[in-house]
């Protein structure tokens, strides 16, 4: 039984340690990275993520920490209504994904 709870507390212990390899940049942290030269210019990299959606807009975005690894990413409507899911590097700006929206 003992072994048991071990295990149940090591999965959880796991499972939990996958969640919390993102972590939400807050915009104080965002403008002092981007005021460093740590990250691109959002309107920049709003740019880019608009690409190839013209006529879209940006609805929402949001500055990540994952993996050692600025994200930026951004949630684009385009001219036909169909919403998107963009995944920029917030440090070299290249588009990592790009689908629609489920």
């Amino acid at each position: 039984m003992k072994w048991l709870l071990t295990l149940t507390a090591l999965t959880a212990l796991l499972l939990g340690a996958g969640v919390a390899t993102a972590h939400d940049i807050g915009p104080d942290e965002a403008l002092r990275l981007r005021d460093a030269g740590t990250i691109r210019h959002f309107e920049e990299l709003n740019r880019t993520a608009l690409i190839k959606h013209a006529g879209g807009s940006v609805y929402d975005s949001e500055l990540e920490l994952e993996h050692g690894r600025y994200l930026y990413k951004v949630d684009i409507k385009d001219a036909q209504g169909v919403k998107w899911d963009v995944e920029l590097d917030a440090v070299t700006g290249e588009v990592l994904t790009d689908h629609q929206d489920d």
